[in-house]
Formats: C-alpha cells, structure tokens, sequence
C-alpha cells in the first residue's frame, strides 16, 4: 500500500488505533484486563456513558452542548425507584419516569435554546443544578432501594450465551453485507474501494472475534450491552439514512442557510434535546437496575464523560461534523481508560486530571483539522 494511502488509513481511523493501542498496553501492564469476565465488565459500564454519548453526538452536531445529562440521570433512577416503592410495577415505572423527567426536561432546555435563542450552555448549566436539586429532595438526600425484585433483571441480566452467538453471527453478517453493497463503494470503484471492503471485513472478523471471546460463554451478552447496541444502530441509521439526520448536519453546519433551505430549526431543536435528556433518563434507569437502588448523587460529572466520548470520537464541537460510531470508539476509549487506571491503582484525583488533558488534545486536534 503508497505511502499517503497509509497516513489516510491512519489519520481516518486514529481513534480506533488509539484503542487497540489503549487495550493492549493495559493487556500486558495487568494480566487481569483482558480476562473475558473484565471485558465484559467493560462494555458493561461503558453502556451508560455510551448511550447518554449517543443523544450528546447529535446535540454537538447542531453545534449545541447539554451539560444537565448527568443529574437527568440522577434524577430518573430517583424517580424510578420512588415509583416503585409507591406501588406501580417496573414496566408502568419505567416509561413514567422516562415520559416525565426525559420528556420533560428535555422540552424545557429545548424551549428556551429554541424559541428564545439562550446560549445551551447557561440553560443547561442550569437544569444541571435544578435537577439535581430535585434529586436530592425526593429523595431526602439519602439512597432509595428497589421494591420490584424484577427491576434488577434489566441492569443486571443477561442474555444466554447460545442466543448471543446467534446475535453476534448475524450482526457480524449484516455489518459485511452492508460495507459490500454501500452506496460510496459502488460509486467510487476500484482498487481503494476493494482495500476499503478488505480491511472493513478484517474489522468485522476481528470484532466478532473478541464479542465471542468476551461474550460467547459464561454469562453471556449484558442487557444493557444489547440495549446500546439498538439504541447506537438505530441513531446510526437515523443519521444516515433519513432526512432528519441530514438536518442535523445542516443545521450544524451552517444554521443560517438551514433555515433558508426550509429546514424548521426550532422544531428540530427541540427533538434533539428531548432525545438527549431521554437517553440520559434511560441511562438513570439501567444504573439504578444495576445497582439496586438509587442515589442522588448518581450520574455526577457523566457529562464529562459524555463529551469527551463524543470529542474523541471525531465530533466537532463546532457542529456539523461526527458519527455515532466514532462515538462508540471514542465511549470504549473512556471505558478502557477508567477500568485499567483502577485496575493499575491509578488515583481517582489523577483519573480526572488524565481525562481533562484526554478532552484538550482531542479539541486540539479538532482545531488543527479545521485549519487544513
């Protein structure tokens, strides 16, 4: 392969590189890491920083910023719990709290950034404090166990392992056919294009590979694992293929120009912090099932791990620019990161420190791309 093909091999997929790299450094530094049982620890934890990832991509691709999805989670793994403890069962508990504090919360920042044009920086800094203060007061300050014995099945479950073989299978089939039939492929043709399918099936093999290894026996897939799985398939089909995802780009890109090309920017606002704030209520309500309970405190500085998840990922923070895969890239970077600073007895102090400078050289890059 020529040189250049090689640097643009490297410089599209430095983030992907950057987490072999990240994984096999902590393999050898401690021969705990890359037991299968600690893996899927991993994937376990990174589902709730991913899927409130996930709702923050599409926030940063209008060039906007919510900075309230960690209380949004602490507020809805209160809520969840207290409706529980009043009576309803989880399935009626579940959709209430995510109605009423997603929704909600999400149509207010909407409406102000919306309607009023307030900086989503100060509304959101806002609603951080307002929900956690409501957090705090239902639930007295203290933590609130779960009173449905069932809740606990939708955190803490799994799939078996028999089943999940067959998941993996065909999602490894349907992720080869859809990189041999892509569109840009058939168009641009080939001997690029050829390499392009190579080394997307050599990805694919090898990521099938590592979910067998990790996921193919004992316990089996997470439910949480395969709740984010939907939830990153279904934004990624949302942002590819349909015409709300192009306005996104648009609107990110250049919101003046969206609106005169007929695109409805207040509306489109608008569903966008709904979707964050109601991924982040269901990220509230698989912790609190993992956990078997709540606490007020829960989701404290998830929206650092959130942007930074998204920025790593390849998002410009300037809107327009970013994919939901580069933020499952960038969401496994963070997960990886934590478990093997902790396993290595790394500081939680120092944990912070490492992540801050993590989000400067990703922003630092960011502007260096843009300057090309």
């Amino acid at each position: 392969m020529p040189q250049n093909q090689v640097l643009r091999f490297v410089k599209t997929n430095a983030t992907l590189i950057a987490l072999v790299v990240l994984t096999v450094a902590l393999a050898l530094a401690d021969p705990t890491f890359h037991t299968a049982r600690n893996l899927s620890n991993v994937a376990r934890q990174v589902t709730i920083v991913g899927i409130v990832g996930v709702g923050m991509t599409m926030v940063i691709l209008i060039a906007g910023i919510d900075l309230s999805v960690g209380s949004v989670v602490g507020v809805a793994a209160v809520v969840v719990t207290l409706l529980m403890q009043a009576g309803l069962a989880a399935w009626i508990a579940i959709p209430v709290t995510l109605l009423v504090v997603g929704g909600l919360i999400g149509l207010w920042n909407g409406f102000w950034i919306a309607r009023y044009h307030i900086p989503p920086f100060i509304i959101t800094l806002g609603m951080l404090t307002i929900a956690r203060g409501v957090a705090l007061t239902l639930s007295g300050g203290s933590s609130v166990p779960v009173a449905d014995p069932s809740f606990a099945n939708i955190g803490g479950g799994y799939i078996p392992p028999a089943v999940t073989l067959v998941i993996l299978a065909i999602a490894a089939v349907l992720y080869v056919y859809k990189l041999v039939r892509s569109r840009s492929d058939r168009q641009s043709g080939g001997r690029g294009t050829i390499e392009r399918q190579a080394a997307g099936v050599i990805v694919a093999a090898a990521g099938f590979a590592l979910a067998v290894y990790v996921f193919g026996r004992g316990d089996g897939l997470p439910v949480p694992v395969a709740i984010f799985v939907i939830i990153a398939a279904a934004a990624i089909f949302v942002l590819g293929h349909t015409r709300f995802g192009r306005r996104l780009y648009a609107l990110g890109g250049n919101e003046e120009a969206a609106r005169l090309s007929g695109i409805n920017v207040s509306q489109t606002k608008m569903i966008v912090y709904v979707i964050v704030s109601l991924l982040a209520a269901l990220s509230g309500i698989l912790l609190a099932s993992r956990l078997n309970g709540a606490s007020p405190n829960l989701g404290t500085m998830f929206e650092l791990d959130a942007i930074a998840a998204v920025v790593i990922g390849g998002t410009s923070l300037a809107g327009g620019s970013g994919t939901i895969g580069g933020t499952i890239i960038g969401a496994l970077i963070i997960g990886v990161l934590n478990n093997g600073m902790s396993l290595l007895g790394v500081s939680s102090f120092y944990q912070l420190i490492i992540k801050g400078l993590i989000i400067s050289l990703a922003v630092w890059f960011d502007v260096l791309q843009k300057r090309k």
